[in-house]
């Protein structure tokens, strides 16, 4: 089969368009003829090898993928050959970059039936990401009020989303380019970023800060004073801690997403039920993966990107 792979990190050119072995599942596991697999921004950091996530080389990319159960391994009774799915895969594991995947049986679910199965593939680590930082790592509850800075991808407008589903009340911050995107997705307020300090624009403290962006430290620091006492620090900026204020009793956590087959499947749902967006901006063959990534270390990606074999 067609894969994508690299045999040592380093920069975009380290990936190999190549001919492999199709992949055979074991025992709890099941294999996905691909539909598609997205890219996603840690894609760059295990390539490069800038992530503290050790994977076996040669290595596949594409952790969050979309496809077509062909194979089914022993002990999974749950799905059936020709089932459509989609899954968040195991991060040290091949991924979808190929015609082929095996995958967990407990990382994939059915497909959303609203979307084409090639797009369901941008859907699952971002989803989960949104849904994990703003209540498993925040705790938000109806009623309180979340600061999401950074809203303006794909990540900021699941959780706007997922926040105002929720009964938060919830400021934004967003470029210009952005807005109207960010006020699509339910913000209660937008604060144009380039144009107003947040600082100055966040009159009543906030129950959640949740950063999207890669803000520099000092500048996150100060943001946590608009956090009100007992309240909570949410960032996904794995190459920096999050800042808290111990004396007021407000924490931080940095989200390091999982796989959940039960969230991923209810988000599924809401997907279905038109609650949540699956966004594609953009759409490329496997051979172009290399020029993707190269895209990315130059700031040249905006959106999702899915790659279809």
């Amino acid at each position: 089969m067609k894969a994508v792979r690299f045999h040592e990190v380093g920069g975009p050119e380290v990936l190999r368009i190549e001919q492999i072995g199709e992949p055979t599942p074991a025992a709890g596991q099941v294999r996905l003829r691909v539909a598609a697999s997205a890219f996603n921004a840690a894609d760059t950091g295990m390539r490069a090898g800038s992530l503290p996530i050790s994977v076996k080389l040669p290595h596949v990319p594409g952790y969050d993928v979309s496809g077509t159960i062909d194979a089914i391994g022993d002990g999974v009774e749950d799905f059936a050959v020709g089932d459509p799915v989609i899954g968040f895969l195991p991060m040290t594991d091949d991924g979808g970059a190929a015609e082929y995947v095996v995958a967990p049986a407990d990382s994939v679910v059915a497909a959303p039936a609203s979307v084409p199965l090639e797009d369901a593939a941008a859907l699952p680590s971002v989803a989960l990401t949104a849904r994990q930082a703003l209540f498993d790592d925040g705790g938000l509850e109806a009623g309180q009020r979340v600061l999401i800075v950074g809203a303006g991808g794909v990540v900021g407008k699941y959780a706007i989303a997922l926040a105002k589903r929720a009964g938060a009340y919830v400021i934004a911050t967003a470029s210009p380019w952005s807005e109207d995107a960010v006020r699509a997705a339910g913000a209660d307020e937008i604060i144009d970023h380039t144009q107003t300090a947040v600082q100055d624009a966040v009159t009543d403290q906030v129950d959640l800060l949740l950063n999207l962006a890669p803000i520099e430290p000092d500048e996150f620091t100060a943001l946590v004073g608009l956090v009100g006492d007992g309240g909570v620090v949410v960032s996904t900026t794995a190459w920096m801690p999050a800042p808290d204020d111990a004396d007021r009793g407000v924490r931080s956590v940095v989200v390091f997403v999982q796989s959940d087959a039960d969230k991923l499947r209810e988000l599924v749902g809401l997907v279905d039920a038109g609650v949540l967006t699956v966004e594609v901006t953009r759409r490329v063959p496997l051979e172009e993966l290399p020029a993707v990534h190269a895209d990315a270390a130059e700031g040249r990606i905006a959106g999702k990107v899915i790659v279809i074999p």
